[in-house]
């Protein structure tokens, strides 16, 4: 099996955070995106992982250290990594074909946007499988449509009727990911694009228009790292996993002084806290120093200096010092506030 990891783009949404850190590599609870999607479908897919494609964008900024990183990522899962360059923004199916020399095979295709909570087996009668979630209002998301079989014939974007609460969360699974393959090479040949991109969907409708059968897997819990309002709901909910399932959150090197963590809270290596509570629902990277302060439902990456806070849905990035009693606040890496 292999999992094929699209993550060339910015995240502008996720900005001024994403302006130094690609977005996938943002952490959540103590461990950067793209490592938790990768190592939660392995664990979903429960068989061996052959190979992990990254595809990556402008190597200015998805640079030598980027690529350590994921190589790291694969060999935990026994993998062997393989790195690819998406060189223009143009779309979905345009990012897959920028891994071509990996496309072979049973594979997974999962967008490094989104984290999942998911516990099923792959249907191995099927052709491929696209992984949903039920939603309360399908009309703001890409449907499936499906027949009395439970088989996929139709996706639907952003439905103003109703086809179904099944939402395409972006985790698609290929009996044989070569078919995919020779289908989106046809909509790049066909010039097919829709906003000025190739999609996988015109791919996906390719081989479903040929009779390949295409079933739903559908996740518990989809948590989505678009923006900072979003990123901290989803470490709150990621924490709160983590902690019912009582992993050890709290580094042995923490120094509390005069201080308390209210559970679930990830504190990472060598953070020193001083007359400051924290938590429930923080996180706070390695070598940070927080004094005089209180702090819920936040983020906080790495190497931060925080004092006389009092800070909620708050998200800081690297190397940021901050200094107030603002709330609602999203500083970026290297930013100071004093």
């Amino acid at each position: 099996m292999k999992i094929i990891v699209p993550m060339a783009g910015r995240g502008s949404r996720l900005r001024p955070h994403t302006l130094t850190v690609p977005k996938p590599l943002i952490p959540v609870a103590g461990e950067p995106i793209v490592h938790r999607l990768v190592k939660d479908i392995a664990k979903v897919l429960d068989q061996p992982i052959e190979e992990v494609a990254f595809i990556l964008g402008d190597p200015a900024f998805f640079g030598t250290d980027v690529e350590e990183s994921l190589k790291e990522l694969a060999k935990g899962l026994n993998a062997k990594a393989s790195i690819y360059r998406q060189d223009q923004p143009l779309g979905t199916g345009h990012a897959i074909m920028s891994a071509k020399e990996s496309l072979s095979g049973p594979a997974v295709v999962a967008y490094a946007d989104t984290l999942i909570k998911a516990d099923f087996k792959l249907d191995e009668a099927a052709d491929a499988v696209i992984w949903t979630k039920k939603v309360e209002n399908p009309e703001a998301y890409g449907v499936v449509n499906l027949n009395d079989k439970e088989e996929i014939i139709e996706l639907v974007e952003k439905p103003t009727s109703f086809v179904s609460d099944q939402a395409v969360i972006g985790i698609y699974y290929f009996k044989d990911i070569s078919v995919l393959k020779g289908k989106l090479q046809e909509v790049l040949e066909e010039n097919i694009m829709h906003g000025g991109e190739y999609q996988i969907n015109d791919g996906i409708k390719k081989m479903m228009a040929e009779g390949k059968i295409f079933k739903t897997g559908t996740v518990d819990e989809w948590m989505d790292c678009g923006n900072k309002k979003v990123t901290v709901e989803t470490n709150t909910r990621m924490l709160n996993f983590l902690h019912s399932d009582k992993e050890k959150l709290v580094a042995d090197t923490v120094q509390l002084n005069n201080s308390k963590i209210i559970e679930p809270c990830f504190i990472g290596e060598n953070v020193v806290l001083e007359n400051t509570t924290v938590g429930p629902n923080v996180s706070i990277g390695k070598n940070c120093t927080v004094s005089n302060s209180t702090i819920k439902n936040s983020l906080i990456q790495t190497h931060s200096e925080i004092k006389n806070a009092e800070l909620d849905q708050a998200m800081i990035g690297n190397h940021a010092r901050f200094d107030g009693n603002f709330k609602q606040i999203s500083i970026g890496d290297y930013s100071v506030l004093e």
